[in-house]
């Protein structure tokens, strides 16, 4: 546990030029935030919890649409789904999620980051008990659209809240083990569905599991204090007495500190304002100000991450993987849950790694060596499907390979580094742009992959998305900065 206040952070924030700061540097270890370990956990915990509830409805949609279809155990009269409407039920969450991260650009400033996670949970509860209890296959589409605007503010206001919350030294490991809660949402999904899934109306149940997370999510938020950031940013454009939401403030970073000294607390706090008085934060962020100056570069490097986090074929290779361990002949291949929970576990496994280093290696090294590992897999796995055909294990190593360094890089890290890069300013608007571009990517990589497969065939198609990947590692090492051990103030003014 850190026992030093942030005496020394001023200097950077007051520095007019970049070099000068870059040579103050050094200096940067010895201003630590003094934080309890013990109240640092339920700051990120009730949050993280949004990332679970995304997590568990994909792992449990891959159940609830083999058990919806089914003629025996659906427990309907109308499972015969069309695949337009099988692609609705498995889309629905992901429609009603860009349009949650669209809203959040509009109302994230004005809720807060504590109130948006708030109305989340409630759109959670309200989407997955209206999928459960559905009565015909309109409402069931109703729900999923519900349930994935909740994914849509989850997804936007958690990584804020807890990057604002957070102390800088476990910043990083705390935002990455949403990444990790994400995919203990799948695991957890894929056994619930495994369990479930020859059960008469099976689908309803797994649905109906996540309402209990939905409640504690929401109650748990209600407790949390507001992000003392919020709080000042919005005092400084005028939204509330200066004075007594600095004490609100200075409050509400006790409780997430814990042990920490009330007067290095209330330093902290006039260090935050002063760097929102540098910048020039009073002034409410207009809309041409995102594609602006540190916010367009921030812009840059949060879309562009999150960008080709998905156009590096994520879904697609997913997509394969049950036929690839089948070609292997693994026993349990036939059952695609059963598969779905073995790499459930590999992604768990991989992004615990992850969690463990990122704030000790850096955030660049974990994306240079993982994307470099993706681009091999890629590539392996398009000479599968051009040159050995006949040998199933280079499939079944590139997946593997594919799934731990996607899990070591691009899975945790980019989540990581759009809630660091942007101004507090822009931060909501520019976080939900970033998010948008997310599940937009993700959607036309799911969408125009069936399409692109029957134009150039397989083995092509994942070799486009290995280039795709090396133009990616690129970017990152031209464009993408290190923010391990910075302040989210140090970091602004970095940029």
């Amino acid at each position: 546990m850190a026992s030093k206040g942030e005496r020394d952070v001023e200097i950077h924030v007051s520095s007019p030029a970049p070099d000068d700061r870059d040579a103050a540097r050094p200096l940067l270890p010895a201003a630590c935030e003094a934080y309890s370990v013990s109240a640092a956990i339920l700051p990120f915990f009730f949050p993280a919890l949004g990332g679970l509830l995304y997590g568990y409805d994909i792992g449990a949609t891959s159940g609830a649409t083999i058990s919806l279809k089914s003629s025996t155990s659906s427990g309907t009269t109308w499972y015969d789904l069309s695949s337009v409407q099988t692609g609705l039920v498995v889309s629905g969450s992901l429609y009603g999620a860009l349009i949650g991260s669209a809203t959040a650009f509009t109302v994230a400033d004005f809720l807060g980051r504590r109130r948006e996670l708030v109305v989340s949970s409630i759109m959670y509860l309200v989407g997955a008990l209206l999928t459960a209890v559905a009565p015909n296959f309109l409402i069931m589409v109703v729900g999923r659209f519900l349930y994935g605007i909740g994914i849509g503010l989850a997804m936007h206001a958690a990584p804020m809240y807890i990057a604002e919350t957070a102390p800088s030294q476990i910043r990083g490991m705390l935002i990455s083990l949403k990444e990790f809660f994400i995919v203990l949402g799948m695991l957890l999904g894929y056994i619930v569905g495994n369990l479930f899934v020859e059960v008469i109306s099976g689908w309803r149940y797994m649905y109906a599991a996540s309402a209990p997370i939905c409640v504690i999510m929401g109650i748990g938020m209600c407790w949390l204090p507001c992000s003392p950031r919020w709080l000042l940013l919005c005092a400084t454009q005028g939204k509330g007495d200066l004075r007594e939401t600095k004490e609100n403030a200075t409050r509400c970073l006790c409780r997430l500190r814990g042990q920490a000294s009330p007067d290095l607390v209330s330093e902290q706090v006039n260090l935050i304002l002063e760097e929102l008085s540098y910048v020039g934060e009073e002034k409410k962020a207009g809309f041409s100000e995102i594609f602006q100056g540190k916010c367009l570069k921030a812009m840059i490097i949060g879309c562009g991450l999150v960008f080709f986090q998905q156009v590096t074929g994520q879904p697609s290779v997913l997509y394969y993987a049950a036929t690839i361990f089948q070609s292997a002949g693994f026993s349990g291949a036939s059952d695609a849950t059963r598969v779905s929970i073995l790499l459930g576990l590999l992604k768990l496994i991989m992004t615990g790694v992850a969690v463990l280093v990122v704030d000790k290696l850096g955030r660049r090294p974990l994306l240079i060596g993982g994307v470099s590992g993706i681009a091999v897999s890629l590539f392996l796995l398009s000479s599968y499907y051009t040159l050995f055909t006949g040998a199933p294990y280079v499939a079944v190593i590139a997946l593997l390979l594919y799934v731990g360094c996607y899990q070591l890089s691009f899975g945790p890290i980019g989540w990581l580094m759009i809630s660091e890069v942007f101004p507090l300013k822009l931060r909501g608007r520019g976080l939900s742009v970033a998010v948008l571009v997310n599940f937009a990517s993700n959607a036309l990589v799911t969408f125009a992959f069936s399409p692109l497969e029957d134009l150039i065939g397989t083995g092509v198609l994942f070799a486009s998305f290995g280039v795709i990947a090396v133009a990616s590692l690129a970017f990152i090492f031209c464009i993408v900065p290190e923010t391990k051990g910075l302040t989210l103030e140090e970091i602004e003014a970095k940029l």
